[in-house]
C-alpha cells in the first residue's frame, strides 16, 4: 500500500517570532529558495513511491509548513495537536479541517495539555516514542496511551536546540534508529538502549545533529535529509539506506528541515 504524506506549500514562510533556539526575528528567509526546495521534497517523495497531499498555507501562520506538528495519526485518528506556545496554537483549527474533509476521524486533547504531534511523538514498530518537556507535557502521554490502548515511552530532551523529538530521533525501516544520544537524558537513553539493539541503533555525531540529520523522511530504504557528512551516509549505506541530499538551509533558520515539512498519514 502506498504511503501518503501531508504536506502544506511554504508561501507564507518566515522567521515572524522566536519559539526556539534557531528563531531570531530579522533573519531574511528566501521565498524562492523556501519554495523551490519545498518543492523538491514533494517531487522526490513522489518518486520514491509515496502520495503527497497537501492543504493550502495561511496568510500570518508562517509556521504551519511544518505539518509534521499537525497531529499525531493512528490508524483512521488524528489527535490534533495543542501547540504551547501562541504563536501557533491559530494553526490548530485549520489542520483539523483539512484532516476532517479528508474523512480522517480528528480528536482532541484536553486543553490544558501540551502536545505537538508527529514533532514529539514517533512509532517504532507498534511502540511509540514520545518526547516531552520543551514543547510536550508527559501527562500527553498517558492520555495518548489510554486512547489508543498502546505503549508509550517517554523520552526527556534536555538540549534546547532539539527542541522536538523529531529533531534529534528518526525511527527507520526495519528497526533501525537514526539518533543523537546528547539530546536526551540518562534515563531516555537507556530507555533507547534497551529498545534497539547496538546494530540497530545509527549514532549521529554533533556536527551531524546541528544539521538535522536525524529530522529526515525515511520511505523503504530511502532516506530524504539536509546536506550531511560522507560518513553518515556510508554508515547508513552499510545498514542498507540511499541517502539522498536536499538543501534545508532556509528552514533550519526556524528549526525545521525534511521531518518537519511532511507528516505520515
Amino acid at each position: 500500500m502506498k504511503e501518503r504524506i501531508f504536506m502544506c506549500s511554504p508561501e507564507f514562510y518566515g522567521v515572524e517570532y522566536e519559539i526556539n533556539p534557531w528563531m531570531k526575528v530579522g533573519t531574511e528567509t528566501s521565498e524562492n529558495k523556501s519554495v523551490t526546495n519545498w518543492n523538491k521534497l514533494k517531487e522526490l517523495i513522489t518518486r520514491l513511491g509515496a502520495e503527497v497531499l497537501t492543504m493550502e498555507p495561511v496568510k500570518g501562520l508562517p509556521d504551519i509548513v511544518f505539518t509534521a506538528n499537525a497531529a499525531l495519526m493512528y490508524k483512521n485518528i488524528a489527535l490534533i495537536s495543542r501547540f504551547r506556545y501562541k504563536e501557533r496554537q491559530p494553526e490548530e483549527k485549520y489542520y483539523a479541517q483539512w484532516f476532517k474533509g479528508q474523512g480522517y476521524q480528528v480528536e482532541y486533547l484536553p486543553e490544558n495539555m501540551s502536545f505537538e504531534g508527529a514533532g514529539d511523538a514517533l512509532f517504532s514498530g507498534e511502540v511509540l516514542y514520545s518526547g516531552y518537556i520543551p514543547r510536550s507535557d508527559i501527562e500527553a502521554h498517558f492520555f495518548i496511551s489510554k486512547l489508543f490502548d498502546i505503549k508509550v515511552l517517554s523520552l526527556e530532551l534536555v538540549d534546547q536546540r532539539f527542541y522536538h523529538l523529531d529533531t534529534c530521533f528518526c525511527p527507520l525501516k526495519d528497526g533501525y534508529l537514526l539518533y543523537y544520544p546528547a539530546a536526551f537524558d540518562e534515563y531516555a537513553n537507556k530507555v533507547i538502549e534497551e529498545n534497539f539493539s547496538e546494530e540497530k541503533r545509527i549514532v549521529a555525531q554533533e556536527e551531524e545533529a546541528v544539521k538535522f540529520c536525524c529530522n529526515a523522511v525515511n520511505i523503504g530504504n530511502s532516506i530524504i535529509m539536509n546536506h550531511t557528512t560522507d560518513r553518515l551516509k556510508q554508515v547508513l549505506k552499510e545498514k542498507g539506506f540511499d541517502t539522498y541530499e536536499i538543501d534545508f538551509s532556509e528552514y533550519l533558520k526556524a528549526g525545521g528541515s525534511a521531518k518537519c515539512l511532511t507528516l505520515k498519514i
